[in-house]
């Protein structure tokens, strides 16, 4: 039986080992699986994730689980060992000996257990990625989050962004030219997700590969690698089909520890910020809110359907987090008490029509459908 250190010891050890086996590009692209999914996570937590579970998605502690989501730990679970700092109250003494004047300061990390949504049971749980996604599947959108990131870049940073005709970029579908820190993209590139993945993938290289950049000098397919991942890391996270990436350089990275993980590094803290950027953007396009179900199509579902929608919708009132999308949904969920009220009227008033024997009580409308 290890003792708690030696389990400490073998846990980061077998995180170091996957890592230093990311050396083909299907076992790469499942690491940036994770790096998608939990980039608000440390490098350490990513890497410890990634190495005890690679198809997580979505983790939280058994109380998290249980008060926050309804949702219930399977019995027999094994959690997933992630680090979770120690904070203590530093003394005058500490301070001292820190050469610090905070009040507290991490001594030490222990390793506590998540579990992912896959060995829970309960309620559904939806996220804002849900609704991006699925508003993503319309052409339209991909071109509006395109020409939002396109001005943003214009607007907000030092970068600048332009488009040239496909013919005119010599067969690349766009270039980032570090000498004058612009970007270029091919305007009549076709396949709108393309487009916007290009705009991804240049953007990575004018972060990584800048003038000032320690990468800068790195050799062209490592920078392209760089790139591509980070690419890849944007377009999972809007839920934009990836299946066709190829980032075939990772195997020389293994040869050299230091590299890989300065190099993976590099990769998270600029998929981090793009990741911030786009969630950003599509809030402001209004892609994180669910789309609106017409009122006309209430209409066709059965009474059933209905009342299903009706129990579902309450359901994510509740869960729901951002006060746009509460509201968002609380509309729609109006709408469906709606439908079911005016259906409830129509059937009373025609079995009152068929039944004209029957006396009907003066009583107060029905209070029992709250909104």
């Amino acid at each position: 039986m290890p003792t708690k250190e030696e389990w400490k010891k073998q846990l980061v050890d077998n995180a170091e080992q996957q890592i230093l086996n990311l050396t083909d590009s299907d076992k790469f692209k499942n690491y940036l699986n994770t790096v998608a999914k939990f980039h608000r996570y440390s490098a350490r937590n990513i890497d410890l994730i990634y190495s005890q579970n690679p198809e997580a998605t979505q983790i939280a502690g058994f109380k998290q689980w249980k008060n926050d989501f309804n949702r219930s730990v399977n019995k027999g679970e094994k959690g997933i060992r992630i680090a979770a700092p120690m904070i203590k109250k530093l003394t005058p003494e500490d301070q001292k000996r820190l050469d610090t004047t905070k009040e507290k300061a991490i001594v030490g990390y222990r390793y506590i257990p998540v579990f992912d949504i896959s060995q829970t049971s309960g309620e559904p749980v939806l996220s804002a990625k849900d609704f991006v996604k699925e508003n993503l599947a319309d052409h339209k959108n991909v071109t509006n989050l395109y020409n939002e990131l396109k001005n943003y870049l214009n607007n907000n940073t030092d970068i600048k962004v332009s488009e040239k005709r496909l013919s005119e970029l010599g067969g690349a579908k766009g270039y980032f030219q570090p000498s004058t820190n612009e970007i270029v993209i091919g305007s009549d590139e076709p396949d709108n997700a393309l487009k916007l993945e290009t705009l991804y993938h240049e953007y990575a290289h004018s972060q990584l590969h800048g003038l000032t950049s320690e990468f800068k000098d790195r050799p062209r397919a490592y920078q392209e690698t760089q790139a591509e991942a980070v690419a890849y890391v944007a377009m999972q996270n809007i839920g934009v089909d990836t299946s066709n990436y190829s980032l075939g350089y990772v195997a020389t990275w293994a040869k050299d520890k230091a590299v890989i993980h300065s190099a993976l590094s590099e990769i998270q803290q600029v998929s981090n910020k793009v990741i911030e950027l786009s969630d950003g953007l599509t809030k402001q396009l209004g892609l994180q809110e669910d789309p609106k179900e017409p009122e006309h199509d209430l209409k066709k579902l059965s009474a059933h359907d209905l009342n299903k929608s009706y129990q579902g919708l309450q359901q994510q009132v509740q869960q729901a987090t951002s006060p746009q999308q509460k509201a968002q949904l609380k509309n729609q969920l109006n709408d469906v008490h709606q439908e079911i009220s005016d259906r409830t009227q129509k059937q009373l008033k025609a079995f009152a029509k068929q039944n004209p024997e029957i006396k009907q009580p003066v009583s107060e409308p029905d209070q029992s459908l709250k909104r």
